[in-house]
């Protein structure tokens, strides 16, 4: 008989985002009259820069003729965007080598592929709430052990990060070899400062240990706060970091993403940078052309102008998101810095409560914070990806659901 990969059914039967689809359907066929605004899922609703659309048509009809026809790429890649992305960073004083840009269909993709290439001995730490897909893909690898009655696994370092550390991790106490970190963060919309993330490197060095830094909403940072991992002295030696043209350039439908490997980063005498390469020659066929080409065009002039007017827009939304709440009597985080605001759940309802209550009473589809992890527990996720206007409806629905409060006065 086939042998399976036991370790998938260590999981819960569905993706996070696959159960909250389920539910509003659910809903939605019950109550085929409701115009629900759905604020859980972080796509995007922008089109692309115009930039990018007029790249992406030249690109294909360039493939339309013979002699400048793309195929695959050649064994160095086709360069032009990692061209592009270098000159990115040194923006930001950041040095790279163009072979140290590996271009993917996914900052998703690359955060969980990674594992590939390290041992499942390895200890994993990750912040606690953070997105799913770093400890169900550690789990899936057989990285994980087994769950307690707490939800965590016992081969995962979980990094409580709590309102009265401002949701921000702290250093492990326990030994752990590969940490997952991401600024802003994603659900909590938190960001380090320089200082927190030196922190993190010079731990890093000192234990040998890898960062695994997801930089995916960095172009959402407006305070003068790193953008960039390698921007911290010493980050070369001990991180990889991800980044993604999906919620900076609306690509959740096109799929491009880089990450970076350094040359100096090495686990005893080995390099990862080989190792991920190797992974990748063999794993993957690299971004079509046609993507390639709109994705470049995001850092002309241009592009980046109107990168920057999609970006003002969510954070806009974000920003009307984390008022109308506050003005409701919801304590919040995040949506400065990050498209995303985080909100402790009133009454002691838990996340799922709130997100039953919200979708029943409000038409409003958000996050349960218990996706997140453990900590998440009891906190709920809204994106500012939606429309303005729908972005607006749904802060008056909230509204009227929770009335404003004096202070001390209790919520629900």
């Amino acid at each position: 008989m086939v042998q399976v990969n036991a370790n998938f059914a260590k999981l819960q039967s569905s993706y996070l985002f696959s159960t909250i689809g389920k539910k509003v359907r659910e809903y939605q066929t019950a109550h085929p009259r409701a115009e629900i605004i759905r604020l859980g899922i972080g796509d995007v609703t922008r089109p692309l820069p115009a930039e990018a659309i007029a790249a992406m048509h030249a690109a294909v009809d360039e493939m339309a003729h013979a002699e400048t026809f793309k195929g695959y790429p050649t064994d160095i890649g086709i360069t032009f965007l990692e061209e592009a992305i270098r000159a990115d960073y040194a923006l930001r004083g950041v040095a790279l080598e163009l072979d140290e840009i590996f271009l993917s269909d996914g900052a998703k993709s690359d955060c969980g592929n990674i594992g590939d290439i390290f041992g499942t001995e390895n200890i994993v730490a990750v912040c606690d709430p953070i997105y799913p897909v770093y400890v169900d893909t550690n789990v899936m690898a057989g990285r994980a052990g087994n769950p307690d009655a707490g939800g965590h696994w016992n081969r995962l370092v979980y990094l409580d990060c709590t309102a009265e550390t401002g949701f921000l991790p702290q250093l492990p106490g326990d030994r752990a070899d590969l940490v997952y970190l991401c600024s802003p963060n994603n659900p909590t919309g938190t960001a380090m400062n320089r200082a927190q993330l030196q922190a993190w490197v010079d731990w890093a060095n000192e234990n040998a240990s890898i960062l695994l830094y997801d930089g995916a909403y960095e172009a959402y940072i407006t305070e003068d706060l790193p953008r960039s991992i390698y921007e911290i002295p010493g980050a070369e030696t001990c991180a990889i970091e991800f980044r993604s043209f999906s919620k900076t350039a609306g690509f959740t439908g096109v799929r491009c993403a880089y990450t970076i490997v350094p040359k100096a980063l090495k686990s005893g005498d080995t390099s990862i940078h080989a190792l991920w390469g190797r992974r990748q020659a063999t794993k993957f066929n690299g971004v079509s052309y046609i993507t390639q080409r709109g994705a470049e065009a995001t850092f002309t002039a241009k592009g980046r102008a109107q990168v920057r007017e999609t970006i003002a827009y969510y954070l806009q939304n974000a920003g009307a998101i984390k008022a109308g709440l506050e003005s409701a009597g919801f304590s919040t985080w995040g949506g400065v810095n990050s498209p995303y605001v985080w909100l402790k759940a009133p009454d002691g309802m838990t996340s799922w409560e709130l997100f039953d209550l919200l979708l029943n009473e409000a038409q409003v589809v958000g996050t349960p914070g218990a996706g997140f992890g453990p900590a998440g527990e009891g906190y709920f996720r809204l994106t500012g990806f939606g429309t303005a206007e729908k972005t607006r409806q749904a802060v008056e629905r909230i509204q009227t659901r929770f009335a404003k409060f004096e202070a001390g006065g209790v919520l629900g």
